[in-house]
């Protein structure tokens, strides 16, 4: 008789036993604390709503493909590896809108509680673990939000928008132009474009 039957109903996956089959959660029951043990991750998870900055943010429910290495130590569990995020927002300069991946490295001490560097270190300085899993969506959010630029550009050479017709000058021809009046002689230029005739003439009729 088979040791095991990975297809009967019932039968529970490595990826089952998450809590509530929450992929940003890893059981650390399955590394274990024996220092130098080591595990892979290779998943997906949903962005939550609120990763982002005024001008750029990751869309909620976008796909976080993690590659991470989750290795036991003696003070606790070492994260290291990298991530890709879809990110969308509009350019600082000219306004449009912008698509972008970003991969971005991850490196990561989660200390046990009651270790030497729990206890010597500040609660903003490390993470802790708390119980037998260990939460990844902060450390996700954290060094994706802090990576997005505060003023994103569709690309280093964009020149902007027009300050007189708000068009974006790469959109416009090379030669493009605006009339600027000197403002000292605005208000003459006014007068003589509302005024009938040329300087000099009567515009009252002559009497014959």
């Amino acid at each position: 008789m088979p040791a095991a039957f990975p297809n009967r109903p019932g039968a529970q996956s490595r990826e089952d036993r998450r809590p509530a089959a929450n992929p940003w959660k890893y059981d650390l029951r399955e590394l274990g604390r024996r220092a130098g043990a080591m595990q892979e991750l290779d998943r997906t998870a949903p962005a939550p709503a609120g990763w982002g900055l005024e001008l750029i943010r990751v869309p909620e429910k976008a796909e976080v493909h993690l590659r991470l290495r989750l290795e036991s130590v003696m003070e606790g569990v070492l994260v290291t590896g990298d991530l890709d995020v879809p990110v969308v927002g509009s350019c600082a300069r000219c306004l449009e809108p912008i698509e972008d991946t970003l991969s971005l490295d991850v490196q990561e001490l989660y200390a046990y509680a009651g270790s030497t560097t729990e206890a010597t270190s500040e609660e903003d300085e490390v993470r802790r673990l708390e119980g037998d899993f260990l939460d990844l969506e902060p450390l996700a959010r954290d060094t994706i939000v802090l990576s997005l630029p505060l003023s994103p550009v569709c690309s280093e050479d964009c020149a902007g928008l027009c300050v007189d017709c708000g068009q974006r000058i790469d959109d416009l021809p090379a030669d493009h132009t605006h009339e600027v009046t000197d403002p000292r002689w605005a208000a003459l230029a006014d007068r003589f474009a509302s005024s009938p005739g040329t300087p000099g003439e009567s515009t009252t009729p002559e009497e014959n």
